[in-house]
């Protein structure tokens, strides 16, 4: 089947798809984007996601219209008859002036695309995933670290340094020296039986999945905290986790050469997993 993509307002395929060389996503990264899961032909936290795409549009002055995108969002998945996907929408500045000026933008880009995702083996859940720290900062000082920007180097640079060093991924510290989250998610440190994850003020993304699973934990009377984490705390976990809405809650069980207790999933980890992908089940069945 031919792909499908979703661009300003029609499905076109693929190969048709052109984009101004004067777009201000491609010249200067001006631009957001989300990343979402859909499972049976359906995104999971579909409004979440385009809620936290419009606020950040506001911020940056692009316009977003939420029930359009929603529309958009479904036709193509329609459009290319999947199931199991991965969907990315991708909103730009558009069309402008080759000197800088975003008054010379006078339209959008508005960009959904959708391709066949296979999850995660379950011997990677059983297993876990190994980390490194980059040299790479988040800067909590700037309001860039809390919005999905098309502007997305300083993350591919630190996977592909954790990747090229044979590690799965990247953490990174912000300019202060304290945990933030790791290239492309969310990090969660477990210590007693509780959760704690850094805060926002730390510089790190509101992801989507973070909130469900901080939302999971609360009604499993689970304690979670958000606060400034010192990286020394990695030696002292007796469980780190990753997520996002593609990978959901991932074991964390090696970070920078040294095992996370005993190097194994945590029993915490594995509890959230689990629940999660009920309440996904539940939320599709619901809807």
């Amino acid at each position: 089947m031919t792909d499908i993509v979703y661009l300003n307002g029609s499905l076109i395929p693929r190969r048709r798809a052109l984009i101004s060389v004067l777009d201000y996503g491609f010249l200067y990264g001006y631009g957001l984007f989300e990343t979402m899961r859909a499972y049976q032909s359906r995104v999971f936290l579909l409004d979440r996601h385009l809620n936290r795409l419009a606020e950040a549009a506001v911020q940056l002055g692009l316009p977003v219209s939420v029930p359009e995108l929603a529309g958009a969002v479904t036709d193509t998945i329609q459009a290319n008859g999947l199931e199991n996907a991965r969907i990315r929408i991708t909103i730009s500045g558009g069309e402008g002036s080759l000197i800088p000026d975003l008054a010379t933008c006078k339209s959008a880009t508005v960009l959904v695309m959708a391709a066949p995702y296979q999850p995660s083996p379950a011997r990677i859940y059983h297993s876990g995933l190994r980390a490194i720290t980059v040299s790479n900062r988040r800067n909590s000082q700037s309001p860039l670290s809390r919005l999905k920007t098309a502007n997305y180097m300083e993350s591919i640079l630190a996977r592909q340094y954790a990747n090229n060093a044979g590690f799965d991924e990247a953490l990174l510290l912000n300019e202060k020296g304290m945990l933030a989250e790791a290239s492309m998610s969310n990090l969660f440190l477990v210590k007693h039986g509780a959760i704690m994850t850094p805060d926002l003020a730390s510089g790190v993304l509101p992801g989507i999945t973070r909130r469900a699973v901080i939302e999971l934990a609360a009604k499993l009377d689970i304690d979670t905290v958000e606060l400034e984490i010192p990286p020394e705390a990695i030696n002292e976990a007796d469980e780190a986790f990753l997520t996002n809405s593609l990978i959901e809650v991932m074991p964390l069980v090696e970070i920078d050469g040294r095992p996370v207790a005993g190097g194994q999933p945590g029993a915490i980890t594995a509890k959230l997993l689990k629940e999660y992908r009920l309440m996904v089940r539940q939320t599709l069945m619901e809807s």
